[in-house]
């Protein structure tokens, strides 16, 4: 049974009829570049993030690049976050001319590891980027806490996180900002590239509004140097018509990870731990396997989907060369990125393909022509 890794066709039969209405009311306005279904947008994303503002932009790596700009982060200066991520959040650091600092993960989240921070604060720190990976949100309170300690700004890369929640509150809520990505694959993806970024500061909502527009609060007059970074209002249109099934998808995904925990509880297989703080939008289902690359390479002939987020941390990356700081080891970022593997989790799989994808699993574990399952798993 072939079993994609994303069928976003199955999501869009459900919705085709309201996305085609949505998009044909944008290009009838002919308002093609802001308007009321950007505002609309806005609106709706801040309440359901528990957030007083936020801001539409044209992707989650811009909604990372216009925050560290609106914050006065350049040249000579310090960000800290994890190694173990997405290259936007580093590469967003490294575009406005500060250095990417690097700090280990919590090897059960593989999110960042808080206790980790305090060691890597110098003079030059100005905030820290915690990275709620695989759609679980970050241990905040203790990031907060030495956030605050050493007056530090706190931008939360949400990108695989919206409305995903830690003792209750939402992501992006937490920190100074929260950014968010709607590239397809996410919960809540557009039909190519989006963000948003969240703040309950009004004055900080200000200025990301003008850095979206090169800097520009009146037209044609720049206090600052910003971005072409606006969302297009075809791409909020859309995600309009998705935001009111965003609760269903993400129960969805997560009854199919409680399936994927309970099939492989006796196996050895290491399923996602969840933080009891957490809930998790299980934007990835993420297992933990030592021989990865074989496991990877048998679902693929197969016909399983699967993907490795992420198999070379950044501060293993060529471009990164002398271009960041390591604080301390990173030993559990580089092992996490030989072990990990996501295997399909979206809201559409029928059970015949849980089915699939667990049973076939479980077999490579057990089958005398690959390695023991005392080898393969751990």
């Amino acid at each position: 049974m072939k079993v994609p890794l994303l069928d976003l066709k199955l999501q869009y039969a459900t919705i085709k009829n309201d996305v085609l209405t949505a998009i044909a009311e944008v290009l009838d306005s002919q308002v093609c570049i802001g308007g009321p279904k950007v505002a609309e947008l806005e609106q709706k994303i801040a309440a359901i993030s528990d957030c007083k503002f936020a801001v539409g932009v044209s992707s989650g790596t811009d909604a990372l690049l216009a925050s560290l700009m609106a914050l006065n982060i350049g040249l000579g200066d310090e960000v800290i976050t994890t190694s173990f991520t997405f290259f936007a959040t580093a590469g967003s650091i490294s575009r406005t001319g500060a250095l990417p600092v690097f700090v280990d993960i919590d090897p059960r989240t593989y999110n960042l590891d808080p206790s980790k921070i305090e060691a890597a604060i110098t003079g030059r720190t100005k905030a820290i980027i915690p990275v709620h990976l695989y759609g679980q949100m970050c241990d905040m309170d203790p990031i907060m806490e030495v956030a605050a300690k050493h007056n530090l700004h706190v931008i939360e890369d949400a990108a695989q996180a919206i409305s995903a929640t830690y003792k209750g509150r939402k992501a992006g809520s937490i920190g100074t900002v929260g950014c968010f990505s709607f590239f397809p694959s996410k919960n809540l993806g557009g039909a190519g590239d989006g963000g948003m970024i969240v703040t309950n500061d009004p004055a900080l909502h200000e200025r990301l509004v003008a850095m979206r527009s090169h800097g520009s609060q009146r037209k044609y007059y720049h206090k600052d140097v910003g971005g072409n970074f606006r969302l297009d209002p075809l791409q909020a249109a859309i995600l309009l018509v998705k935001l009111p099934h965003l609760g269903d998808w993400s129960e969805a995904r997560r009854r199919n990870a409680a399936y994927y925990n309970q099939a492989f509880a006796s196996s050895g297989v290491q399923t996602p731990w969840i933080n009891p703080d957490c809930v998790s939008i299980f934007n990835q289902y993420t297992i933990r396997v030592s021989h990865r690359d074989l496991l990877v390479q048998a679902l693929k002939q197969e016909g399983i989907g699967a993907e490795i987020y992420y198999p070379l941390p950044m501060h293993e990356q060529e471009c990164f060369a002398g271009k960041c700081r390591v604080a301390g080891s990173l030993r559990e970022s580089e092992t996490a990125s030989h072990k990990v593997l996501s295997l399909p989790v979206y809201p559409e799989l029928t059970q015949d393909q849980l089915d699939c994808v667990a049973d076939y699993v479980l077999r490579f574990a057990a089958s005398p022509e690959r390695p023991s399952s005392s080898e393969v798993l751990q």
